[in-house]
């Protein structure tokens, strides 16, 4: 099997991957549906006789795979050759794990000190919780992020691992890693770049300090403008128990709410931000959309500028036609998933969505590398084939 020849704006960057899971797979893919050149070191307890497919861990799609015993010798002189050729390796192991393999920030940038080298942690690589065990709700509660999330009087509600893990992390991650990389392009110098979730999240909040500054928000969750305080930036249970989304905070757009969810003729309705009537608009608000089904109030507000769309469950949206007209969404063996983004009108993104098989490409791979012996590094265990 030949190189990746990937047609995104990444063609020709060449990514090693060291496997972890979550955000750092994420990162991965993304290079890769980019189309980087992603080769995925797997360990060699990964590899399973006889398997054929990659199994369903989207986030391995579009991606290579060599397995290698790491802590052997000759395992860690493969991924040094990787690193030879490579523009970015990327980990996310606890700090100081690399290093003791051999494999740290100061082994590769000796073999390539053009090379990139992305280190995907939950509290980084320094500080005082620098080497505990860790996941996403953890680190996105010391930033303040899952303290203002849920409703009023309320516990704090868990937003999935996306805020943390992949927003936090993932996205960190590839941004440093590609600014690393366009700087190394001028300087011929490569660096590493310490990619902490912990960091990633608080600085997604920028938005919301900025409001507390200037008075406009109060440090408590669900009593303002974006976490269900107001009654315009809400969910509404609809008449078969499904819900609409509600976020018509400008002006012009909460008057096309009003007026298309019939309440445009009542004197009495409190103005949009009376917050001491904010609980009866609510009511209001909640009796009306009770008296339709949801996808009834879909077809009234979209098209449209009421800022008000129906929630559709993972399985919906795959299929709705608002994201099938955009192909939002592909499918690949009786599985959808979701499309390489952003678009770019010239390099055009693709991927086949195939999850690399733990070891699929071992021997391709090694053939690349020039080495000689494959049999023998196999047959010592140093590598793993599918």
């Amino acid at each position: 099997m030949g190189a990746a020849t990937g047609k995104g704006p990444l063609s020709g960057v060449r990514v090693v991957e060291l496997a972890g899971i979550g955000p750092g797979p994420f990162a991965a893919m993304l290079l890769a549906d980019l189309g980087a050149d992603v080769i995925r070191v797997d360990r060699t307890s990964a590899v399973k006789p006889g398997a054929s497919r990659g199994g369903t861990d989207f986030s391995n799609r579009g991606k290579r795979s060599i397995a290698v015993d790491l802590k052997s010798e000759r395992g860690r002189d493969v991924v040094l050759r990787l690193v030879e050729r490579a523009d970015v390796l990327l980990e996310g192991f606890r700090p100081g794990v690399t290093e003791r393999l051999g494999l740290g920030p100061d082994d590769c940038l000796a073999r390539n000190p053009r090379l990139v080298y992305g280190r995907m942690t939950g509290w980084g690589q320094r500080g005082p919780l620098s080497s505990s065990a860790g996941h996403d709700i953890g680190y996105i509660a010391v930033t303040g992020a899952l303290h203002a999330i849920g409703r009023e009087g309320g516990p704090p509600q868990v937003p999935l691992n996306l805020l943390g893990d992949f927003a936090g992390g993932s996205m960190y991650l590839v941004v440093g890693v590609l600014s690393a990389l366009l700087e190394s392009r001028t300087s011929g110098q490569g660096q590493v770049v310490d990619a902490a979730i912990v960091d990633g999240t608080a600085h997604l909040s920028t938005f919301i300090h900025a409001m507390m500054a200037g008075g406009l928000w109060q440090d408590r969750r669900g009593v303002n403008m974006l976490d269900t305080g107001a009654p315009w930036y809400d969910v509404y249970e609809t008449a078969d128990g499904r819900y609409m989304a509600v976020g018509a905070i400008e002006p012009q757009f909460y008057a096309e709410f009003i007026r298309v969810l019939g309440l445009e003729d009542e004197k009495d309705l409190p103005g949009q931000h009376d917050r001491e009537r904010w609980p009866e608009a609510r009511e209001r608000f909640a009796a009306a959309f009770r008296t339709k089904t949801r996808d009834e109030w879909a077809k009234l507000f979209l098209p449209g500028d009421g800022c008000v769309a129906p929630v559709l469950s993972l399985k919906e949206a795959a299929e709705h036609p608002y994201n099938t007209a955009r192909e939002v969404f592909f499918e690949h063996e009786g599985h959808h998933q979701p499309s390489p983004a952003p678009r770019f009108s010239r390099t055009v993104t693709e991927t086949d969505g195939v999850p690399a098989l733990p070891g699929g490409q071992t021997r391709d791979i090694l053939a690349e590398l020039g080495f000689e012996d494959v049999d023998a590094l196999l047959a010592e265990g140093a590598v793993a084939q599918s």
